[in-house]
C-alpha cells in the first residue's frame, strides 16, 4: 500500500513500517534530513509522478510504500490497555463510509487515549490511503479491529464487563454524566443516520453532547473527541 503526506509517511517510518520513501524534487531539505535520519531508502522523483502514483495532488511531496495494513484482533486493544495499565477505552464506529471522516475518528480516537477501533467491514472505509493521511498516521499505530456484525460483537463485550455508551443526539442524558472508569466502549454512529436501532439497543446508556448554537449538530469525529475528552476527565488523566 502507498501512503502520502508528511505526517503519515513519518510516523509509518518511525513505526518501521516503510519499504521506500518516494520524495519529489525540490522538497525542503528538513523533510529530506528527517526521512534520512529514519534510515529508509529513498526515491528521488517528480511531484507529476507522485501524483500519479497516488491519485491525488496533496502528498505533500511524499509518498511511501508500506506493508499492507492488516487488520487487529480485539485481544490487541485489551492488550494495549494492559500494558498502559488503564481499563479498556474502544471506539466503536457504526456506518461511518466517508474516508476523511473515518481516518479523524482514528485520529481522535489515538490522541485522546482510547485502545482501538472496531468497525465493521461493510459498512465503514475500508482503512486505505486517503484514511492514514486524514489520521494523520494514527491508523498505523492503533490497533483497528474488523468486524461482520457490530451488534453481536457489542453483546460479546458487554459479556466481559465492558460499559458500552452510545452518542445520539437525542439523548437526555449529557455525556458529562457518563461514567468511563472501568472498561468502556464509545459507539459514534454515521452522519446524518446516527446509530443504527440493532447498535443503540444494544448500548447500556445514550449520551449527547449539549449544544448552545444554532447549528443543529457536530461533525463525527468532533463528537468524538468532545466524549474521548470527558472519559479521560472522568478517570483523572486530563490534568485538571
Amino acid at each position: 500500500m502507498r501512503i502520502y503526506g508528511r505526517n503519515p509517511v513519518l510516523e509509518a517510518a518511525r513505526e518501521g513500517r516503510v519499504r521506500k520513501v518516494y520524495l519529489a524534487r525540490g522538497v525542503e531539505p528538513k523533510l529530506v534530513r528527517q526521512v534520512e535520519r529514519l534510515g529508509v531508502p529513498i526515491v528521488w522523483t517528480s511531484r507529476i509522478e507522485l501524483a500519479q502514483m497516488v491519485g491525488t495532488t496533496r502528498h505533500q511531496g511524499i509518498v511511501a510504500e508500506v506493508d499492507r495494513f492488516e487488520a487487529a484482533d480485539l485481544e490487541a486493544a485489551f492488550a494495549l490497555a494492559e500494558s498502559r495499565r488503564a481499563p479498556l477505552l474502544l471506539v466503536l464506529v457504526d456506518g461511518v463510509t466517508d474516508p476523511r471522516n473515518f481516518g479523524a475518528i482514528i485520529r481522535s480516537a489515538e490522541a485522546l487515549g482510547a485502545h482501538g477501533v472496531m468497525a465493521e467491514s461493510r459498512r465503514s472505509a475500508p482503512v486505505s490511503p486517503v484514511v492514514v493521511k486524514a489520521s494523520a498516521g494514527a491508523a498505523l499505530r492503533l490497533p483497528i479491529i474488523r468486524v461482520t456484525n457490530l451488534p453481536r460483537e457489542i453483546e460479546a463485550l458487554k459479556s466481559r464487563g465492558v460499559w458500552v455508551y452510545g452518542l445520539a443526539g437525542e439523548a437526555k442524558t449529557p455525556i458529562a454524566e457518563a461514567e468511563f472508569q472501568g472498561p468502556s466502549a464509545l459507539v459514534v454512529g454515521s452522519e446524518g443516520k446516527g446509530l443504527r436501532r440493532l447498535v443503540r439497543e444494544r448500548c447500556d446508556a445514550l449520551f449527547s453532547i449539549p449544544l448552545f448554537g444554532k447549528t443543529p449538530s457536530l461533525n463525527v469525529a468532533v463528537a468524538l473527541g468532545i466524549a474521548l475528552y470527558q472519559a479521560a476527565l472522568s478517570r483523572g488523566r486530563a490534568g485538571v
